[in-house]
């Protein structure tokens, strides 16, 4: 019984945040029946927590940072607790912030320690006489590359507009070593997602998503039919089952289970794979696919 395994710990530095989430604490219904309390804790992120992390082996954690624009927010923070066993983390991306820090002298400090002094330097260089939409596909893409050669394989990101729709104003970034954990969070960012391209999920909250010609993050505005181009291409003369193809596949991907097993039925049907027996119009995870050889 998860009341009985549960540890919650809060951190905030702002005093009056802190007392204001314990009294919203204490009136939850029931929150007595759990084992461990929850802990509130007063303290600004910072080298000390982060060393404070990476001393300890830490049971399965679900850790999310809510950073304040940037300060605190590193790429040794999530490592210090993506290192053990279980743990995942999502993080808070103030996107105009970060975006107005990059080139700032006064603050590249706090720049080097999210995306790496290289990174950065780098991230510099492909940014100059950008547009604004081309700034923020740039500066996520190297932000969830930081992440990866720092040792954490898998990022998805969820991006947030304003009521409008006109303007990003945060991105919510989920990070882990495991890909059972990368699947179950793409499946709940998917249904999240305010719109969707022949089944395939947006991954973004947009309260005006009937604007016209909004460009995507990541080019998530592909559709299965690109799935299947995507697919024959890639495994031309393969065999594997249906689940080997999900996983290695769909890495970096707007796709998830239910796109494949659509697209591979699309590909059966169209006779451009061979599939093992299974079910009418449905797709085993175990069944076996062989893609035909490309010939020119």
């Amino acid at each position: 019984m998860i009341a009985k395994r549960l540890v919650a710990i809060f951190n905030d530095k702002d005093e009056s945040n802190v007392k204001s989430l314990e009294k919203c604490i204490k009136e939850i219904k029931g929150i007595k029946k759990l084992k461990y309390q929850p802990i509130v804790q007063n303290n600004e992120i910072g080298s000390k927590i982060v060393k404070m992390f990476e001393s300890r082996r830490l049971a399965p954690t679900f850790f999310f940072v809510d950073p304040w624009g940037y300060k605190g927010l590193s790429l040794r923070l999530v490592n210090s607790v993506l290192k053990d066993w279980g743990c995942d983390c999502v993080f808070f991306f103030n996107y105009n912030r970060i975006n107005m820090g990059i080139s700032n002298e006064l603050v590249q400090e706090h720049m080097e320690a999210l995306f790496g002094e290289e990174q950065l330097a780098l991230l510099n260089k492909k940014l100059k006489r950008k547009k604004s939409h081309e700034r923020e596909l740039i500066i996520v893409e190297e932000l969830c590359q930081s992440l990866k050669s720092y040792g954490s394989r898998y990022t998805l990101p969820f991006r947030f507009k304003n009521a409008s729709g006109t303007r990003t104003q945060h991105h919510l970034i989920f990070v882990s070593k495991h890909f059972k954990g990368y699947e179950l969070m793409k499946e709940i960012m998917a249904k999240e997602s305010s719109s969707q391209n022949q089944g395939v999920a947006t991954f973004e909250y947009n309260p005006a998503d009937i604007m016209p010609g909004q460009s995507l993050l990541f080019k998530l505005s592909m559709s299965v039919d690109n799935l299947t181009k995507m697919l024959l291409s890639a495994y031309a003369g393969k065999r594997a089952t249906v689940r080997q193809i999900y996983e290695a596949h769909s890495i970096d991907t707007p796709f998830i289970k239910k796109n494949y097993k659509e697209a591979l039925l699309k590909l059966e049907e169209s006779g451009k794979i061979i599939a093992s027996h299974h079910k009418k119009n449905s797709m085993g995870d175990n069944v076996e696919i062989i893609f035909k050889t490309n010939r020119k």
